[in-house]
């Protein structure tokens, strides 16, 4: 039985492998630690992770133009074969738990973290890693590696000399290098046998497919071992620490050997801290990162895009292939016949016929009374009166009964719609939201905002368009879901989304959709979920104010139902579905009353009829226009 699953998943074998991860700060965007990667990963697989830190005295929705930047950094200098880049920059004000939660949850089996012994913040976050995520670390600091070399593994009492090692035989596999290992030890310790002569064999014991022999074991006995553990690894290339075990008094994870190397070693130095953390150095909880207003400037900043990013069109084809996805767009319309021409024609020509990123379009006519449905037939796509679709369900008016009926005559895994007023139509309508869904998979639903000039007689004023946003759905939204309150244009006419999920969600049949398609993806997916996309400036046709205050009307009623529906209340029904509208003629005002009930349509996939066409039993030339 078809169940909306998606295409071009995930395979179970890639969600067990393991990974190594190199965060990236935009304050040191720097990608040496690449190559160590690539020696280290026998089939591990190696992703980059881009952190935006942002101090505590900013808020984070300020980062969204640093982040936009920064992902085009890492998608310019960073795309090495064999290294994935994951698609969320993470933003916060603190970096550190960031990482340490995203190595908790995607099966993280080592931390690469460089050394910037001139930047004591980056530094301090990189500390609080060593003492608080629970996942192998290594850090980097020093000169890039070269081909071949000798390697001085520095093996010290506690868990970590054993990662040390696995390192240090990681690097010689991969180039070449021979290895040297050096227990240092003070004259008292030297004696207690114990302590030193057993070291390399309980190392060993935890490497049984490691032959000894192979890395040459030697100890260090000097009454200061550490200017001497200096001098010594200055003749080799490589030299790789195992953190020694600390007090629980001690107020420093390093250690002084590792500390010292890490001020005056010239050779590369790695130093290694296992997964084994003492118990009393627990994860830091930052509770306040679970505050709202944090929570929703981090979306922004994080889940916030411009189509500029998304301007190589063929980028966008080959990650649409790789995906294994197909993208069909639906164009809600009435009585369009002025523009609606100019819109098919720039999408066929640009993101069909040049770049094959859109597989159909489909006209969604709302029974038209001029040429619009004449016009759109004779450039070849295909058009339906959404009235006459489905009947069994009967006929609405209203653009959410057009968009919830072209679920049903479209194929598309990704499925947009655009309106057909736009005057200004350009290709960046439909790929700047296109780009976001193939790079971001857990995205689900991508809304566009743009500047909206208002016309008044022949002048355009920036700005002017928006009111009904402005006045009734960006209260109502920070009102009652809040998370939400980052979306700047939530009733744009340019969105979309996978499938799977709108398959899954209510249409209201009216005004209210483009709200109630928000809440129901936010409360079956998160705000997470959602994305938004600079479409830079929409030019259109202006309704008069009467329209904006039944459309008011109509999204007032949906955000009842959907709070009817969370919290059990019935307000809805003995609310008034009729309003009065003021008019005016003859220099004298009436009172014109108008049934304005915001009605809703049932999720797609559970129709019958649905389920049928999507396992192929009916097809969408089989459906009546």
């Amino acid at each position: 039985m078809y169940d909306g699953g998606r295409r071009g998943g995930i395979s179970p074998e890639n969600r067990k492998m393991r990974r190594i991860l190199i965060p990236i700060f935009s304050t040191l965007p720097d990608d040496h630690l690449i190559p160590v990667a690539e020696a280290l990963k026998d089939d591990q697989r190696i992703t980059v992770l881009g952190i935006v830190p942002v101090e505590e005295n900013r808020s984070l929705s300020e980062a969204a133009e640093e982040v936009r930047e920064f992902r085009t950094f890492l998608r310019k200098s960073v795309a090495t074969q064999g290294v994935r880049i994951w698609p969320k920059i993470l933003v916060s004000h603190a970096p550190d738990y960031e990482i340490a939660a995203f190595a908790a949850s995607n099966n993280v089996d080592l931390i690469l973290l460089p050394w910037f012994a001139e930047d004591p913040k980056h530094n301090a976050i990189i500390r609080n890693l060593l003492s608080h995520c629970p996942c192998n670390i290594a850090i980097v600091h020093g000169p890039t590696m070269k081909q071949a070399g000798n390697i001085l593994s520095i093996l010290q009492a506690g868990p970590h000399s054993q990662l040390a090692l696995r390192l240090a035989l990681s690097i010689s596999h991969s180039l070449d290098y021979s290895i040297t290992s050096l227990r240092p030890a003070t004259m008292s310790q030297a004696s207690q046998e114990d302590q030193s002569s057993i070291a390399m064999d309980q190392v060993m014991e935890h490497l049984p497919q490691i032959e000894s022999s192979i890395v040459a074991d030697s100890i260090l006995i000097a009454d200061d071992p550490i200017p001497a553990v200096l001098e010594e690894s200055q003749d080799f290339d490589i030299v790789i620490v195992g953190l020694a075990n600390r007090d629980n008094e001690s107020q420093d994870i390093l250690d002084p050997i590792s500390r010292h190397l890490l001020e005056h070693s010239t050779p590369t130095l790695i130093i290694a801290r296992s997964e084994k953390l003492p118990a009393n150095l627990p994860l830091t909880d930052r509770g306040e990162l679970d505050a709202i207003s944090i929570l929703v400037d981090k979306w922004f900043a994080e889940n916030t895009f411009h189509a500029d990013e998304f301007k190589n069109l063929s980028r966008l084809v080959d990650q649409k292939e790789k995906n294994n996805l197909t993208i069909s767009v639906a164009l809600p319309a009435l009585n369009e016949e002025e523009t609606v021409g100019n819109v098919i024609r720039t999408i066929q020509r640009a993101l069909m016929d040049e770049y094959p990123l859109v597989d159909e379009i489909v006209l969604i006519d709302s029974n038209s009374n001029d040429r619009t449905r004449e016009i759109a037939e004779s450039l070849g796509i295909p058009v339906y009166i959404h009235q006459n679709l489905l009947p069994k369900y009967g006929a609405r008016h209203g653009k959410g009964e057009a968009l919830w009926k072209s679920l049903y005559v479209t194929r598309g895994d990704l499925i947009f719609w655009i309106d057909t007023d736009i005057i200004n139509i350009h290709p960046r309508f439909l790929y700047g939201l296109i780009g976001p869904l193939l790079q971001r998979p857990e995205l689900m639903f991508i809304k566009g905002f743009y500047l909206r000039p208002i016309k008044v007689g022949n002048v355009y004023q920036a700005g002017g368009g928006g009111r009904v946003t402005e006045l009734t759905t960006r209260p109502l939204l920070n009102l009652f879901y809040p998370s939400l309150s980052g979306i700047i244009q939530p009733l744009s006419g340019e969105y979309g989304g996978r499938r799977e999920a709108l398959e899954r969600v209510p249409f209201s049949s009216g005004y209210g959709v483009e709200t109630s398609l928000l809440i129901d993806i936010l409360e079956w997916y998160g705000v997470g979920a959602i994305g938004q996309a600079d479409l830079i400036e929409r030019i259109h046709h202006n309704q008069p104010l009467a329209a904006l205050s039944k459309m008011s009307f109509a999204i007032i009623q949906t955000v009842i139902r959907k709070l009817d529906r969370r919290y059990g209340f019935q307000l809805l029904k003995d609310v008034n579905r009729s309003m009065k509208l003021i008019r005016r003629k003859g220099g004298r005002f009436s009172l014109d009353v108008e049934e304005i009930a915001e009605r809703e349509r049932p999720p797609m996939i559970s129709l019958p009829e649905y389920r049928l066409k999507m396992e192929g039993l009916i097809h969408t030339n089989d459906v009546p226009s």
